[in-house]
């Protein structure tokens, strides 16, 4: 691994907008360039309120396959063409940052132990240190946000950060499985989420998707 990739490199590269369908016909590069653009809108979508730009960019997602992730990129791409960058930067302060702490706390600690920067944390950093990834400058966020987390999937899915066989299925199973479906189903429940609610569900239904697809791959191997 190039430990000069900075973890930011996928950020804004959210071509979740042209990813083709996860489905039947997709071939191997075609579904992992699909599954690296999927991590990376969630990221950009975590880490930072759309601007308008973007907005207009997830606006075009409006008419999806009828999957039920297609059925949900096309609810963002509606919620996209209605919303306001100011209106969404207001819900994403409401959600993420708030006056003391947001409504949700995106963060691996705070879900599984109730608290932030706690052993979630300290394992997330000493396999990052094994695998050569380090946190971008002026990234003040703790490493286990999940928009971190994802922008580290989108890079493995993408091949820009050259792993082990199977360091992956690992890395997913230990920081993201865990807990990033309950975040994003609280996501789509938030009383403050507009916009945010689609984000939600695409999140919600992408990580079941991941999670049943790694559990094939660990049967097809045993």
């Amino acid at each position: 691994m190039n430990p000069d990739l900075p973890l930011d490199q996928a950020r804004g590269t959210s071509g979740g907008v042209e990813a083709p369908a996860m489905g039947a016909g997709v071939d191997a590069d075609d579904l992992d360039h699909a599954r690296s653009q999927e991590y990376a809108l969630l990221a950009s979508l975590l880490l930072a309120p759309p601007d308008a730009d973007f907005l207009a960019r997830l606006s075009c997602l409006q008419h999806g396959d009828a999957t039920p992730l297609g059925r949900a990129h096309a609810d963002l791409g509606r919620a996209a063409a209605s919303a306001s960058a100011d209106a969404v930067g207001r819900e994403y302060f409401d959600l993420f940052i708030g006056i003391g702490r947001g409504e949700l706390l995106p963060y691996a600690s705070y879900y599984l132990t109730g608290f932030l920067n706690e052993r979630p944390l300290a394992r997330l950093r000493g396999d990052m240190m094994r695998l050569g990834l380090e946190r971008a400058d002026g990234h003040c966020d703790p490493e286990d946000h999940l928009g971190t987390l994802c922008e580290i999937m989108s890079g493995f899915a993408g091949n820009h950060f050259v792993v082990p066989a199977n360091d992956e299925q690992d890395f997913f199973a230990r920081h993201i499985a865990p807990w990033a479906g309950r975040f994003f189903a609280d996501l789509e429940n938030a009383k403050a989420a507009k916009f945010y609610r689609a984000v939600g569900t695409i999140g919600r239904l992408f990580i079941e998707i991941e999670s049943e697809a790694f559990a094939m791959e660990m049967r097809r191997s045993t």
